[in-house]
């Protein structure tokens, strides 16, 4: 129910004022005042009972004690630290002004904002997977970005984790919209070309590194041209293999690819062993063939120049050469046997002798029939000797 209807709150004025028996809105003049001595109460006034210029004087204390106040609030308000690994870049009326080191700084409150952005942190991305997948190592697969076709048109299954931090914080703050979204894309569009200019095995095995910085040397170059204000760190190449569909088949092509290098190892230790043999043998044939060569011939030479000599010596005397060569032959001939059959003349028994003893000394032998025959001093030897001699010069001269 409203105050000024009948029935209502009777003479009781919301604006202070107790008017009898009138219906009115109350008096602004009267609601002014009252502002005013309350004010003026506030900062040391003494309302009505000061008068009206001890009540400005006091006002306008206050309001220089308030300004002063609010400077102060304001100055202190403006001043800010930046934490060690970040830099702070302010913004003045909404445009950047300067990028401010570690330390205390100050900046007018209203006119300039700061904000700050860590450089130290390493920050991580991931190319064809996402961590905490299932697998521990690479996390759930994203087939969409790890499936990637090579020069030599097969597919294979790439997983990429990238390092990076800001270098710059104002290129960061201000040069791209969404600097992770810009930094995947070109991670993508830069692993996407270097895979398409290698071949799968190449890829698989010994090209892993050189993949690995060929894609960060590129992406890199991107960021600089795009000034992200971005710097890659590390780019590692956590898996490369054939899809899933095809790996039984790619293993076995591995096997048979280890088996034929096995087998071909194999083979090349067994002629670097069998080889150089061969060749020392021939080696040793060669050599041996040459000096039989030149022993045939040196033997042969020989005896021309000693038949030669032998011929001079014939035509100054035939019976005499004759007969020594005869002399010689049988000598060469008896030297290399053991046994000797001698036939004396006067003599019934056929004797065994053994000359090669006799000539060299030896003590006794035994004869065919079972006699023994010792051997007598160096006069008797001597006689058997010369009589054997005789009887074999006699045989041949008749």
């Amino acid at each position: 129910m409203a105050w000024n209807e009948p029935g209502g709150s009777g003479n009781k004025d919301p604006w202070g004022g107790r008017k009898n028996n009138e219906q009115g809105p109350p008096d602004l003049d009267e609601v002014v005042k009252k502002l005013q001595e309350k004010f003026g109460g506030l900062f040391g006034g003494g309302g009505k009972r000061n008068g009206s210029s001890g009540s400005g004087r006091a006002g306008s204390i206050g309001i220089g004690l308030i300004a002063i106040v609010a400077i102060t609030v304001w100055a202190i308000s403006g001043v800010y630290i930046v934490e060690e690994g970040t830099r702070g870049v302010v913004l003045q009326f909404g445009k950047y002004n300067k990028t401010t080191q570690p330390g205390p700084h100050w900046h007018p409150r209203g006119i300039q904002t700061v904000e700050t952005v860590d450089i130290a942190n390493i920050r991580g991305i991931s190319i064809g997977f996402r961590a905490g997948g299932g697998n521990r190592q690479t996390g759930s697969s994203v087939g969409r970005e790890s499936l990637m076709l090579t020069e030599d048109e097969n597919i294979v299954d790439v997983k990429l984790a990238v390092q990076y931090k800001v270098k710059s914080a104002s290129d960061y703050l201000f040069n791209v919209k969404d600097p992770e979204t810009t930094l995947r894309q070109v991670i993508e569009s830069a692993i996407r070309e270097t895979i398409g200019k290698s071949e799968m095995d190449y890829i698989l095995k010994e090209g892993r590194a050189d993949v690995t910085e060929q894609t960060r040397e590129q992406v890199q170059e991107i960021l600089d041209r795009y000034k992200t204000g971005l710097q890659v760190t590390t780019v590692n190449l956590q898996d490369a293999q054939p899809p899933e569909q095809v790996q039984d088949a790619f293993a076995d092509a591995v096997k048979a690819q280890g088996d034929q290098v096995r087998v071909i190892n194999e083979a090349k230790a067994y002629s670097n062993d069998i080889v150089p043999r061969a060749r020392g043998k021939a080696a040793r044939q060669l050599a041996e063939a040459n000096a039989y060569k030149e022993q045939v011939i040196a033997e042969a030479t020989g005896e021309a120049s000693r038949f030669t000599q032998v011929l001079a010596e014939y035509k100054k005397a035939p019976e005499v050469t004759r007969k020594r060569l005869y002399l010689e032959a049988m000598e060469s001939v008896m030297t290399n046997s053991s046994k000797v059959l001698v036939d004396v003349e006067g003599g019934g028994n056929l004797l065994y002798l053994p000359l090669d003893k006799m000539m060299s000394g030896g003590s006794s032998t035994a004869s065919s029939d079972g006699r023994r025959i010792i051997e007598g001093d160096s006069a008797s030897r001597q006689i058997v000797e010369q009589r054997l001699r005789d009887n074999v010069r006699g045989r041949g001269v008749r």
